[in-house]
């Protein structure tokens, strides 16, 4: 891989400049043999925010994540994390990580394995008191600190796990399906800690397949397909695009024409569903069907969802390949 500047269309598309950008990748391929595990990934994080990173399984997601932190090598194309080449080893110590499949050796207490990933990381000795408390403060394991991990529940080593990426105040954590396999308890705890990381500056890069908790969570998604993103939006976006359903009858498809200048219109049997009207032209709405001859029974706001909006784009039958097929000795 070369070490230049990723491609101007990388940053435009994104509407972030270089100097902003957490992460840049322009056109990354993976190949393993003649599977396509990434076909061309191109995408800009911002700094500071919380980067939800979606798709079906054995969308790319996780061959991204090894390209990004350099255990993995591109066939083709180029990225930064952090401003630096991917790859470059100079930069791993302000990138922390979360793995979806983590274990602590179970005899070890909460402390003792900080203390460890303190010393992998080469902090300076004289920083580890202040390192570990700090950290587990942050994801509330004070009290748990010398508890050995063999007893943790889930949740809670879902928290030590976080707590062992946060260790050095890195400016990039990837957490790779943090409240997977976490009760809705967990799942809280989980998404006060990535709020609390937000507040101070971090960015976080999350890979999930959650899409309620991306929504929860996130201020900017990408939605990947065949390793290649298909669409980039603010989630602020989303919950802009509104629309309404209204229940009439003795109207038929002339509901459907008198709606059609308001929005996008579907009619599903009495409902007639307008997508893209605006709130105020709700009620004009309703009288014109009502002036019609329509009968009014139900008039339902709504807003579309992170996952209608995936399903959209993907299809709820889209085709699963790629990762799955990538050789285990090779590609997680």
């Amino acid at each position: 891989m070369g070490g230049g500047a990723v491609g101007a269309a990388a940053i435009e598309a994104g509407g972030v400049s270089s100097a902003s950008a957490a992460i840049e990748t322009h056109e990354l391929r993976k190949e393993f043999g003649r599977i396509v595990a990434l076909a061309g990934l191109t995408m800009t994080v911002p700094r500071g925010e919380v980067f939800g990173f979606l798709g079906p399984n054995g969308a790319g997601k996780t061959t991204a994540v090894k390209l990004l932190l350099g255990l993995s090598q591109p066939t083709t194309g180029e990225g930064r994390v952090l401003g630096a080449p991917l790859g470059d080893v100079t930069v791993r110590e302000r990138v922390g990580y979360l793995p979806e499949l983590f274990r602590y050796q179970g005899w070890m207490t909460a402390r003792e394995v900080l203390a460890l990933h303190c010393e992998l990381a080469r902090l300076p000795r004289a920083e580890w008191v202040p390192e570990i408390r700090a950290a587990l403060e942050l994801v509330g394991l004070v009290d748990r600190a010398d508890g050995r991990t063999g007893i943790f529940s889930k949740g809670m080593q879902q928290r030590l796990g976080i707590a062992v990426a946060l260790l050095g105040r890195p400016d990039l954590v990837i957490l790779d399906e943090p409240t997977s396999a976490l009760d809705p308890v967990g799942r809280q705890d989980v998404r006060r800690i990535i709020g609390s990381l937000r507040d101070r500056g971090t960015t976080v890069f999350l890979n999930s397949h959650l899409l309620t908790e991306v929504e929860r969570v996130c201020d900017r998604v990408a939605i990947v397909d065949h390793g290649r993103v298909v669409s980039e939006l603010r989630m602020s976006e989303l919950t802009l695009e509104r629309g309404v359903s209204v229940r009439v009858t003795g109207l038929g498809v002339a509901g459907g024409e008198v709606a059609a200048s308001y929005g996008t219109t579907r009619v599903d049997g009495e409902w007639l569903n307008v997508d893209g009207i605006a709130d105020a032209d709700v009620p004009e709405l309703v009288a014109k069907l009502v002036a019609r001859g329509g009968a009014i029974h139900a008039v339902v706001p709504k807003h579309h969802t992170l996952e209608e909006r995936f399903l959209s784009l993907l299809g709820a039958g889209s085709p699963v390949e790629m990762d799955e097929s990538i050789p285990p000795e090779t590609e997680a």
